[in-house]
């Protein structure tokens, strides 16, 4: 079975979310707050944050 990859971009711009700076390490710090936000906010859900977190956690890398 095939795993899909999560689109960070396409899910930050659901929400009109796009971030950047020019500096990669700044942009991930705003993108994780703004991450945490939607959930805060109860815009998306525990399991849609953790994809999130995830995908930009393997950006980093």
């Amino acid at each position: 079975m095939k795993e899909e990859r999560f689109d960070l971009q396409q899910f930050l711009r659901r929400f009109g979310i796009v971030i950047y700076t020019g500096d990669p390490e700044g942009d991930r710090l705003l993108i994780e707050d703004e991450i945490r936000e939607l959930y805060q906010f109860g815009l998306i859900d525990k399991e849609e944050m953790m994809q999130a977190l995830a995908a930009l956690n393997a950006r980093k890398k």
